[in-house]
């Protein structure tokens, strides 16, 4: 029986996690933050009072069949728009979500007929019923700011001080709340930490639903969680501060593996010790899609994946 997993992100990060999953089972629950304010999906967010349709798009791109049906589907939801024009630079897909949340008013439907139409492997769900912002108090040489956006808090220089989501007690989405509850797996990861992962665990009921599911969860670190990394937000922050970020949010969300690639482990003794305090196993793998890259190689995650979760049965 193939196991059920869920797995919690967003952007490419999370589509990684979903190509490299579609390779073990096809019982996937994909739940989506929906707090982006950029580019697309800022634009039509803004205009039709709708979720941010980007991320969620991805995600059933990510899931799509493997015939000439779902790939030729998949290309023309991604296909993005070059004109002089108010088209410029939305993605197709994003234009065919807004399109029936229009219609019909219901995120839900919208994203399962589009699933029916690019034959998914699984379920995209949103992480909450209404668009939500990312509010972030950075502090940087002795100065002390607020950040609101998702996209503004993703390329925010300095020390995370404290993260929020507005509004601050969001309803989470039942059906997404019931996915996490009866799977047997759980990922949370990789992607950005502080607008892609983190806010899952503002969502009050939804983090209810994460601690209280007798699924095993598995943390997914970045490729770039390194002290002397210039890349993405997380410069200045070690795979172990990644860990203790994740757990100062929820203390009492047990993490069973964190999975982490071997360039980006500083201190061994820090990590293995930090990850234990979660509950944890620490497992060290090559997940890198090239040298260099900040980007997991999907063959390399869905062998981890498999690893983990055969091993965990025959334990």
């Amino acid at each position: 029986m193939h196991p059920k997993v869920v797995a919690l992100g967003g952007g490419h990060g999370l589509a990684a996690t979903l190509s490299a999953l579609r390779e073990i089972t096809p019982e996937i629950t994909a739940i989506v933050t929906v707090a982006d304010n950029g580019g697309s999906s800022g634009r039509l967010r803004d205009e039709f009072s709708i979720l941010p349709p980007g991320d969620l798009r991805m995600a059933l791109a990510a899931l799509c069949s493997q015939d000439e049906w779902g790939r030729s589907w998949a290309r023309i939801m991604q296909h993005r728009f070059t004109s002089e024009g108010p088209l410029n630079g939305h993605a197709m897909g994003n234009l065919l979500l807004a399109a029936l949340w229009d219609r019909d008013e219901d995120p839900v439907i919208g994203l399962d007929r589009v699933g029916s139409l690019l034959k998914v492997i699984g379920r995209v769900l949103p992480m909450s019923s209404m668009p939500l912002d990312i509010e972030g108090t950075f502090s940087r040489d002795g100065v002390e700011r607020i950040v609101r956006g998702q996209a503004q808090v993703a390329a925010a220089e300095g020390k995370l001080l404290s993260l929020r989501i507005l509004p601050a007690d969001p309803p989470a989405l039942a059906q997404s709340c019931a996915a996490i509850r009866s799977a047997d797996w759980i990922t949370m990861g990789p992607g950005s930490w502080f607008s892609s992962v983190l806010p899952h665990l503002l969502v009050p009921e939804q983090l209810k639903s994460l601690i209280e599911t007798p699924a095993r969860r598995i943390l997914i670190l970045n490729l770039d969680a390194t002290a002397d990394s210039d890349a993405g937000e997380y410069a200045g922050y070690t795979a172990e501060e990644h860990c203790q970020l994740f757990a100062q949010y929820a203390p009492t969300l047990r993490i069973d593996f964190v999975m982490v690639d071997a360039s980006v482990v500083e201190n061994l003794g820090n990590l293995k010790a930090t990850v234990g305090a979660m509950g944890g196993e620490l497992v060290i793998a090559k997940l890198r899609s090239a040298p260099g890259s900040v980007h997991h190689d999907v063959k390399k995650l869905a062998l981890t994946f498999g690893n983990i979760m055969a091993n965990s049965l025959i334990g």
